[in-house]
């Protein structure tokens, strides 16, 4: 298996993991502003929320494991790009993993039946997971340029990869911006991570079928 496509594997499962603990675990249980229900629905689906702290853990683990095989791939053409690169991406699987505590707080409180402190721990988790996010962004305008450094694919299609990354970044630093400190908007904004699953999907299709370009050096 070339490393292209290993690093498209813990891209699928970054992405697999990560909308699968939100959306379909973790999501239906949490109502922001609503501290009963949300502990109601914890203490019915202890096992559902527990998974969904499993999938988070499933991402940053795969997350490292990318960034490394990025920095593999990125750094013969810019050893100092690629290397801001990973350090970014670390620092935010770091934030991440460390907000797993967090959730795991929030079921415990919320076995006990301290549905407000539950409710406000997972509203903590949200921001410490934004904040991870601030150093991602970053990470994504690195990886735009590096995109355009070493090109790794040898198909048309991919060329649209560099802007589209760098669209993704703009969208997690201001998202997170937003979090911290215009939050009324946020709901607003939500669309708008339409175009990081959208730009972040189509890398990691790039990555499962690339056919290496003769410029890039041997995967």
């Amino acid at each position: 298996m070339t490393l292209l496509r290993l690093s498209g594997l813990f891209y699928l499962a970054i992405i697999l993991a990560g909308l699968g603990g939100e959306l379909a675990l973790r999501g239906p249980l949490v109502t922001y502003g609503d501290a009963t229900a949300t502990g109601a629905a914890i203490r019915a689906a202890p096992a559902l929320f527990r998974a969904s702290i499993g999938t988070d853990l499933v991402m940053a683990l795969s997350d490292v494991a990318l960034a490394l095989c990025l920095f593999q791939l990125f750094r013969a053409a810019a050893p100092g790009l690629a290397l801001a690169a990973l350090v970014f991406r670390l620092v935010q699987a770091v934030l991440i993993a460390a907000n797993f505590m967090a959730l795991q707080a929030a079921w415990m409180l919320a076995s006990a039946g301290q549905d407000a402190q539950a409710l406000m721990l997972v509203s903590l988790h949200a921001h410490g997971y934004d904040l991870g996010l601030v150093f991602f962004g970053v990470n994504c305008l690195l990886m735009a340029r590096l995109l355009t450094l070493q090109p790794l694919f040898a198909t048309r299609w991919t060329r649209a990869l560099p802007p589209a990354i760098a669209i993704a970044g703009v969208v997690y630093l201001v998202g997170s911006a937003l979090r911290f400190f215009a939050p009324g908007l946020m709901t607003a904004f939500q669309p708008a991570y339409g175009l990081t699953i959208l730009a972040e999907g189509a890398f990691c299709v790039a990555l499962l079928t690339a056919r290496p370009s003769a410029r890039r050096p041997g995967a």
